[in-house]
């Protein structure tokens, strides 16, 4: 699929005003909503795991499910790309969805974030069979170098602000009328597509354009 078949430019200051393209196949129906969407809290919450270049000049914003096969797939590529541009700002927005599992992962990963092993609990995580069990997620944890103990006790210590964090996300999403995951807010674009390492280049390249363009 052509680059431009997948980009949308953003209609105005909100980017809940743009329509998806291709949205993927995992997906639930859009929940109606009358919150108007903060993109400054979209953007830069303080409890939301960042990473990259904080300074980068794009900013990409992935809306994802830990037993979404289509997340699974592009992870490698985006962080490929992450890794090589060297100017991009990644923020990470779980969004646990697809079964109740999705919501043990995404609180264990943000768990992890307190121990400052949000990424490695990342990777593992997206890495595991789908709707793996509790015991299991842990376990692959363990391996990646996350302590258990730490991680039992943040996830008690720090309930009340990892269900905060995503039921703002929720809220995000559902101001912005994603159908599902994967969404990647790549600049002013938003993409629903699992892409490759070459489609996530393109449109850092064109978000890039776009803002020199101004």
């Amino acid at each position: 699929m052509k680059r431009r078949a997948l980009l949308l430019t953003a209609a105005g200051a909100l980017l809940a005003s743009l329509p998806l393209l291709a949205a993927a196949p995992d997906v639930r129906p859009p929940v109606a909503t009358s919150r108007p969407l903060d993109v400054d809290a979209l953007l830069h919450d303080p409890h939301t795991p960042t990473f990259g270049n904080l300074s980068g000049d794009v900013t990409i914003v992935a809306f994802f499910d830990y037993n979404c096969g289509y997340c699974r797939k592009s992870l490698p590529e985006l962080e490929r790309l992450v890794a090589e541009d060297g100017g991009i700002r990644m923020v990470y927005k779980d969004w646990p969805i697809l079964a109740e599992s999705s919501v043990v992962a995404a609180q264990l990963a943000l768990a992890a974030n307190y121990q400052g092993k949000y990424l490695a609990a990342h990777k593992t995580l997206m890495k595991l069979p789908a709707k793996s069990s509790t015991e299991g997620m842990s376990e692959a944890l363990a391996g990646a170098g996350i302590d258990r103990a730490m991680l039992a006790k943040d996830l008690k210590t720090h309930a009340g602000e990892i269900g905060a964090l995503l039921k703002r996300n929720n809220e995000q999403a559902e101001a912005l009328g994603l159908p599902g995951t994967p969404v990647y807010l790549v600049g002013p674009y938003k993409v629903a597509a699992a892409l490759d390492y070459q489609g996530f280049k393109d449109v850092v390249e064109d978000a890039r354009q776009r803002a020199a363009e101004k």
